[in-house]
């Protein structure tokens, strides 16, 4: 029985990073992939989605052409197999590199096979059972699938297979109006397919102001993709080459007849198939490992990284979860979960950078707070650039003169959130920030001119 000083279970973004700390450390570590090296991020999420978000960008510009004075003879037609080699392209050498370097570790060897609990500290794959005393399960999530009356009698797509595509669907539709869901339907829209969107919330994206759902829906629909909220899907059907799905909204039934369907209603984490039960590790009643805020399960010796634990869904939160581990575990640093700020994106175009607390949740709070918003029209940067959709709002506590938050919908807002976002993280006054001097022309330097103006959140 081969024994080792730590175990990890998949490669997603913390997986290989924690392998190469404790291998540098002289530890003795085993690490298991299942499918393909790199997790979700590199094969079936960021580094994909983003490489076809990007090729969409090219044609919607492209399209505008006349816009910036440039003319383009003929229409702007996209060859899908060009744009999946691309993306392939983009994603081997990631992937490959991932494996590479882990297989050519010192102090790190490479199980193949899918990795199950068989007790505590021992874990069974391709018929051999490794023991450690530490273990750290980084498995990842997958899309949610819908207990919806025909959905198993057709054929339909997840975030994961839509990477195989290599044709344009003639109309797609997407079950879902979340970040996946609204990625992907400006995608392909911009593609050249019909695109419906059915929502089940009376907006996209609930858990963003209803300012933000709004615009995002705004110029959604003003690229022509049918949005149809506040509407439950009952059923699913084959009609012939097309799929029709069957939609309830306000008390009337409809159908939406299309040639491809895009599940994307949430994700769930990869834990059902685990042995989790022969090791007695708890999780929540979404299948969540239950974790405390140093990432530790409630059996000793065990962590829970990445989206199974159920602690933040993204690439930065699992690699900061890495980051928390080693910290406690080799430079007797104590990191905790608590001590990050909420950040993410939203990638259309365009963009939606997320910092803290939005105004709902600032309004909930009863905190004492103080708002500025800017429309991205009133920005130069945005206006030379010809991208003027969208607009910025930052909250900050009155009394401690604190950023709250911010939701920075427009060009470059992904970008520009880490400027808030690092002031918040050094608990400076907002004033810090104000005071910069930002480089012109930018979107950034309206940042300071924003908190000048700032107004009593009513």
């Amino acid at each position: 029985m081969p024994n080792y000083d730590a175990i990890i279970i998949g490669t997603g973004q913390a997986g290989p990073a924690l392998t190469r700390r404790l291998a540098a450390a002289g530890w003795n570590v085993a690490i298991i992939e299942r499918k393909l090296f790199g997790g979700t991020c590199v094969n079936t999420g960021c580094t994909p989605t983003k490489t076809l978000v990007a090729s969409a960008y090219a044609a919607h510009v492209a399209r505008r052409a006349a816009d910036y004075g440039v003319k383009i003879e003929g229409a702007v037609n996209v060859d899908m197999k060009a744009v999946k080699a691309r993306k392939d392209a983009v994603v081997a050498p990631s992937r490959n590199g991932v494996e590479r370097s882990l297989k050519r570790l010192k102090g790190c060897t490479v199980y193949e096979g899918h990795a199950r609990f068989a007790a505590e500290k021992k874990v069974a794959v391709n018929g051999t059972e490794l023991t450690a005393d530490r273990i750290f399960i980084n498995v990842g999530a997958r899309a949610v699938i819908p207990p919806l009356a025909g959905l198993d009698q057709v054929s339909y797509l997840t975030n994961s297979s839509m990477m195989d595509i290599d044709f344009l669907p003639p109309h797609l539709v997407i079950l879902g109006g979340s970040y996946i869901g609204l990625e992907f339907a400006q995608m392909y829209r911009r593609f050249g397919s019909k695109v419906t969107l059915i929502e089940l919330a009376p907006r996209l994206i609930a858990r963003e102001d209803e300012d933000i759902s709004q615009a995002i829906a705004d110029f959604l629909r003003e690229e022509g993709i049918d949005l149809r909220l506040d509407s439950k899907v009952v059923g699913v059907e084959k009609q012939g080459n097309s799929i029709a799905v069957k939609v309830e909204s306000e008390g009337k039934a409809s159908q939406v007849v299309g040639t491809h369907l895009l599940v994307a209603v949430g994700r769930r984490p990869n834990t059902d198939d685990l042995g989790l039960d022969k090791a007695t590790i708890a999780i929540d009643a979404h299948g969540y490992i239950q974790v405390d805020d140093q990432l530790r399960t409630n059996v000793a010796g065990i962590w829970a990284m990445g989206d199974c634990n159920g602690r933040g869904a993204f690439t930065h939160t699992s690699w900061n979860d890495f980051e928390i581990v080693a910290a406690n575990l080799l430079d007797n640093d104590a990191r905790r979960v608590s001590d990050r700020i909420t950040a993410y994106a939203l990638y259309t175009d365009p963009p939606l950078g997320r910092a803290g607390m939005t105004e709902s949740q600032v309004r909930k709070s009863g905190k004492p707070a103080l708002i500025a918003t800017m429309a991205m029209q009133d920005v130069s940067r945005a206006n030379e650039k010809g991208e003027t959709k969208g607009f910025m709002k930052i909250l900050v506590d009155r009394e401690s003169k604190q950023i709250l938050g911010a939701s920075l919908l427009g060009l470059s807002g992904d970008e520009v959130i880490h400027c808030i976002l690092d002031v918040m993280y050094a608990k400076a006054p907002y004033t810090v920030l104000q005071r910069a001097m930002h480089i012109h022309p930018t979107v950034s330097e309206f940042i300071p001119t924003m908190l000048e103006d700032l107004q009593p959140l009513q």
